[in-house]
């Protein structure tokens, strides 16, 4: 059973994780038998976004609290994550992604990872366990690696530019559909940046788990000695 650690950004898809992707998420790894630890950084949100009217609020909230709300409390500050606990990592996206774990939704291809976040992302890449990104998430992608890594956001031009200017490599995704960098074990899929319904976020998501999981039981293969079926094109 393989045990997966989900981080999230906040509550709400305009300031924080996507909550239909990140209940998706943990549906999907408990429907294939893996297990989960929700993580968030114990900080304030970028902005908070009054979900009715989409305007922006006075008011200040915690990350790690409002994502709380997602994970029915069962969360943990990012800063108590263990890699070596693990044998993989997804991150749900919501415009929490581009604002709280990265400033990407400000900075366009200038953007950074959240200091925390990409040093436990980088312990995952150095211990050659794999990574699902979700929606916006995989814009963080190309500052988390040296080298040029496949990945996907749907079929946004002008975020695609973003993330090639930085230096990944972006592949059109229909929303059913995920991109599965093998070499850097890294899957993303695009979701609500395409979705227009719940089922139609949940197909895209369902394979990402899939795919995360089946290169988590490559490598525990690979370590044993044995040597990793090999998957189809995803």
């Amino acid at each position: 059973m393989k045990h997966v650690a989900v981080i999230l950004s906040g509550c709400g898809v305009y300031d924080g994780a996507e909550i239909h992707e990140s209940v998706l998420t943990l549906l999907h790894l408990e429907q294939q038998h893996a297990t989960y630890q929700c993580f968030a950084p114990d900080t304030m949100q970028h902005h908070v976004i009054n979900h009715v009217t989409g305007e922006a609020s006075n008011e200040q909230r915690n990350v790690l609290i409002e994502a709380a709300r997602i994970a029915r409390g069962q969360i943990k500050p990012l800063s108590a994550l263990q890699v070596d606990d693990f044998d993989a990592v997804i991150l749900p996206g919501g415009f929490g992604a581009a604002k709280n774990l990265s400033d990407f939704a400000f900075a366009g291809a200038k953007a950074e990872v959240l200091p925390e976040l990409k040093q436990h992302l980088s312990r995952f890449i150095a211990a050659k366990k794999p990574l699902g990104f979700i929606c916006i998430a995989p814009a963080m992608i190309p500052r988390l690696f040296d080298s040029r890594v496949s990945l996907t956001i749907g079929m946004d031009q002008d975020t695609a530019d973003h993330i090639t200017t930085m230096g990944g490599q972006h592949i059109n995704c229909r929303v059913q559909d995920i991109v599965v960098d093998h070499a850097a074990k890294v899957v993303s899929t695009p979701a609500y940046m395409l979705a227009q319904s719940v089922l139609e976020a949940s197909s895209g998501i369902e394979k990402l788990v899939h795919a995360v999981l089946e290169l988590a039981e490559a490598k525990t293969a690979s370590h044993h000695g044995a040597s990793p079926s090999p998957s189809g094109s995803l």
